[in-house]
This record gives structure tokens, sequence and C-alpha cells, in this order.
């Protein structure tokens, strides 16, 4: 993920580069911010008792908003659109499956050696924004203040634990919400946006509580760089 990170970071400072040092035609009918990419650092929110997060958990987030603007500056739009997330959770809350084709969630506890904890969610996401810009048709370096609502659908999922007593891996646990949904705000200047999405429902649904009883209300807050191009 690092790798990946600073390679799109290299690859989106030098678009802006180059485009900046372009002649660009006084096209009064341009749109803004059309491809997005986003690297974020994923929290949880709402944790249970006991439940701590535990190494990195990261996220990965692309797709293409089909920019409208709504005044005749320009300066104002809304986008919709259409993308993919891929992210990852770290942290001491076990899932296992049990002889009755259940689900148990424990907190493992600090007697318990373990390497690995990890749940990974993968979404098609719908983003839509409100939009507000200070560009103009010809720089691409401007102050931007977006802020809107995303919808995703969860359409994979895995969990991962690695340690004792033993190794457990689970392909499409349907305790997952699949339906994902929260607020977003971006802001920033030029190639470097500071990326926020608070999540308005739990990643697991309403039947997922703890051995203890407890409820599991967990929801996701991701913060990160947003990168738009064209």
């Amino acid at each position: 993920m690092s790798r990946l990170f600073f390679s799109l970071i290299s690859l989106l400072s030098f678009c802006s580069f180059s485009q900046s040092q372009d002649s660009i035609p006084q096209d009064l009918k341009y749109r803004e911010d059309q491809f997005y990419i986003s690297v974020t650092y994923n929290f949880l929110d709402k944790k249970p008792n006991g439940v701590s997060q535990k190494g990195f958990s990261s996220g990965f987030h692309a797709g293409f908003l089909r920019d409208m603007p709504i005044n005749k500056q320009r300066t104002y739009a809304v986008a919709l659109g259409l993308g993919l997330s891929v992210n990852s959770y770290n942290q001491n809350l076990r899932v296992t499956e049990n002889n009755q084709n259940s689900t148990d969630f424990f907190v493992v506890n600090d007697e318990t050696t373990f390497t690995k904890n990890k749940y990974f969610t993968y979404l098609v996401e719908v983003p839509f924004e409100f939009r507000w810009r200070n560009s103009t048709p010809s720089s691409y370096k401007f102050w931007r203040i977006y802020s809107g609502f995303k919808l995703g659908y969860v359409f994979a999922n895995q969990t991962k634990f690695e340690g004792e007593p033993d190794d457990v891996k689970i392909n499409g646990l349907d305790r997952f919400n699949r339906l994902q949904y929260g607020l977003t705000f971006n802001a920033g200047y030029g190639t470097w946006n500071f990326h926020i999405y608070y999540a308005l429902n739990p990643i697991f649904d309403t039947k997922s509580n703890l051995n203890t009883g407890e409820t599991i209300d967990m929801r996701a807050i991701k913060m990160g760089l947003m990168f738009y191009i064209l």
C-alpha cells in the first residue's frame, strides 16, 4: 500500500505540473475534478467494550464524478459518480462460525497470541457532492470545498485471523451490512486535498452481538488524502 501511495502522489503531481505548463484554451463550458483517487486511514467509531484497533487500517478509493456546474461562473456545482473502494480494519474483535452455522463475535483477550485479525470490505460506491471552488478556465490550481454523501454496496468481504489456537479465514460473511452510507467532506488547494468520510450506519447488521450480549455498533471513519484529476 505504501509503494502504491507514493507512486500515485508522484503521478498526480507530475500531471498537475504538466497541465500548468500547457497553453489552456478559454473553455467557458469547462468541468472540474471528474476523476478521483483517495488513500485513507480507517478508524472504528463506537467500538464495544474491550475492542481496540491494532496495526494499520487502510482504504483505497477511486472513481469518476460527473461535474455539473449550476452558476454562470461555474464556481458552484453538483457532482454524481461511481467508484470502487477497498478497506481493511485491524482490531481485536474476532469472528468465528460455529457448528450451528451462526456467527460468533468475541474480544481476543491479552493472553491470546495472534499476529493478524483483519476485516476486508470491497464496495461499489455512488458519491454525490455539493461543490464550491474558485477555479477559472485557464487554471488547474484553485481552492475547493466539496461536501456530500456516499452510498456503498459491499459486494465482497473477508475476515482473517492468524494466531492461537488456529488460523481462520471467512469469505462472504453475511453479518456485514450490504449497504454502507455516510457523509463526506473534501477541502484543499491544487493537488493536495484533505478527505473525511463518516459512516451513518454500522459495519455489521443489527443481529451482530458480542458473546457478552453487547450490540456491535461499530462505524467507519476514513481520513486521508483526496487527489482529483481533470
